[in-house]
C-alpha cells in the first residue's frame, strides 16, 4: 500500500447504490486504499483531472452513461486509469466489451470481498507500473537534457554498438576525447559501466 499512497493512487467508485458505495469505500478504506465515490459517469467525468492516478470500480448499468460508456470516455481523454467492471446483469457481450477496453476484470454480483480485492490490487498494481515507467521517463529526460551536443553524438554511436575507436573516426575525434565524453555521460546519466549506457541509448532513443 505504501507505494500506492506514495503515488497518489485512489480508487474511484462509481454506483448509484449509496449502500454499495459506502460499503465499498469502507471496505476499501480499511485495507488503506483512499477512495473517492460518484453515483454516476457524469459526475465523475465533471471531476476528472487529467493527473488521477488509481483505479475505477464501476457499475456497468448506471443512470446516463453506463460503466462501459465511462470506460470509453476516459480511454477517450487518453487516460490510462484500470477499470474493474462490476454488475448484478452481467453477459458475455458486455464482459468482451469490457476486456477489450483493456478491463482488469469483470465481477458478476454478488461476488466476495477477496475477488474484489484480488481485481482492484491487481489494477494497482497496472497502474504502480505504469506511474514508475512515467517517472523513470521523466528523470531520464531531465538527466538528458544536462548534456552537450557532443555527448549526445557520443551517446547516439554507443547506443548503436560503434567502440571507441569507431566513434572517434565517426565524429573526427580521438579516442582519449570518446572516452572523456563516455565517462562525463556516464557521470550525468548515472550510468555505472558502458552496458547500462547502452541501456539508456536505446530505452530513450537518438537525443534530441
Amino acid at each position: 500500500m505504501s507505494e500506492a499512497t506514495e503515488f497518489g493512487c485512489t480508487i474511484y467508485i462509481v454506483d448509484d447504490d449509496a449502500s454499495m458505495r459506502d460499503s465499498l469505500s469502507l471496505m476499501l478504506g480499511l485495507l488503506g486504499y483512499r477512495t473517492a465515490s460518484f453515483e454516476s459517469a457524469e459526475t465523475l467525468l465533471a471531476a476528472y483531472q487529467d493527473d488521477w492516478a488509481g483505479c475505477v470500480v464501476a457499475d456497468l448499468k448506471l443512470p446516463g452513461k453506463s460503466g462501459l460508456e465511462l470506460q470509453a470516455e476516459l480511454r477517450a481523454r487518453n487516460s490510462r486509469l484500470p477499470f474493474v467492471i462490476i454488475t448484478g446483469h452481467g453477459d458475455v457481450t458486455s464482459a468482451r466489451a469490457a476486456f477489450q477496453s483493456e478491463a482488469v476484470d469483470f465481477l458478476e454480483k454478488p461476488f466476495n470481498e477477496a475477488e474484489l480485492r484480488a481485481a482492484i490490487e491487481k489494477g494497482v498494481q497496472k497502474e504502480l507500473g505504469r506511474l514508475q515507467r512515467t517517472a523513470a521517463g521523466t528523470a531520464d529526460a531531465a538527466k538528458l537534457a544536462t548534456i552537450t551536443p557532443r555527448e549526445r553524438n557520443v551517446l547516439e554511436l554507443v547506443g548503436k554498438g560503434l567502440h571507441a575507436k569507431e566513434i572517434a573516426r565517426a565524429l573526427d575525434i580521438s579516442p582519449r576525447t570518446v572516452e572523456v565524453h563516455k565517462a562525463n555521460l556516464m557521470n550525468k546519466l548515472g550510468a555505472r559501466n558502458v552496458a547500462e549506457l547502452v541501456r539508456f541509448a536505446l530505452t530513450n532513443g537518438k537525443p534530441s
